[in-house]
């Protein structure tokens, strides 16, 4: 029973942090470019300092590092043809429900429900493993939060339709914790979650968010806040990891 709880109090705590970078977006939506660019250098440093290293770790038993790469690739290319579809479908109908946002909160709230499961499935090898992966997560769970706000605003919705985001976003690290008390996850198929996640992100850091802040702010400012939150994300990673 002390196992089972303490994941769950672990996800609790992703809830308040994702909640937590969320309400700063919101509270600072005027300043939006400079939130964007944070949220381009986030995005991106979660890929090469969280999800890929643990695609290819968990990955390597049964595939090569060019078959994970490849799969990262694949998800990319994914997301794009998602991307590229909204746009044509709002171009052509005139649809108001900025399907762009919703498309890349929903991809983050699904990420954000297996940070869940890898939370859940790491206690199941060992609670040492289990306190690690929930302190990575906790850990950039805020940035995530940040992220959801920005991707949704940023097309246009109002303040409302990101604070239901936003919950749900928060919400799904949670429900993916109470997930792993009915089923196991194998590695390398987990493996091959995160790195199809790894290409959606890199696509919505590279090819969405960094374009955006550039054209609402001054390059040299928007530099510095990717920067800073590549940065930031490495920092965090690292300290998880000790």
């Amino acid at each position: 029973m002390q196992i089972v709880g303490f994941p769950l109090l672990l996800s609790i705590l992703t809830f308040l942090s994702t909640l937590g970078g969320g309400l700063l977006a919101l509270r600072f939506k005027n300043h939006l470019a400079i939130i964007i660019g944070f949220s381009a250098g986030a995005v991106i440093g979660v890929v090469f300092f969280d999800l890929l290293p643990e695609a290819l770790s968990l990955g390597a038993k049964q595939f090569s590092t060019p078959a994970i790469c490849a799969i990262v690739v694949v998800g990319f290319l994914f997301y794009m043809i998602l991307d590229r579809f909204s746009i044509l479908h709002t171009h052509l109908s005139g649809d108001s429900n900025h399907i762009r946002g919703r498309i890349g909160a929903g991809s983050l709230s699904i990420h954000s429900f297996f940070d869940g499961v890898a939370i859940g499935v790491a206690f199941q090898v060992s609670v040492p493993i289990g306190i690690l992966i929930a302190v990575a997560v906790i850990s950039h769970d805020f940035a995530d939060g940040i992220n959801t706000v920005s991707i949704v605003l940023k097309d246009g919705s109002k303040s409302k339709e990101a604070y239901r985001w936003l919950f749900v976003d928060a919400i799904a690290p949670v429900a993916g914790v109470v997930s792993t008390l009915f089923f196991k996850i194998p590695d390398a198929s987990f493996g091959i979650l995160l790195s199809l996640f790894s290409g959606f992100f890199l696509y919505i850091g590279a090819s969405d968010l960094l374009p955006e802040s550039r054209e609402r702010s001054p390059a040299f400012l928007v530099t510095i806040m990717t920067i800073l939150g590549v940065g930031l994300l490495y920092i965090a990673t690292r300290i998880a990891a000790i």
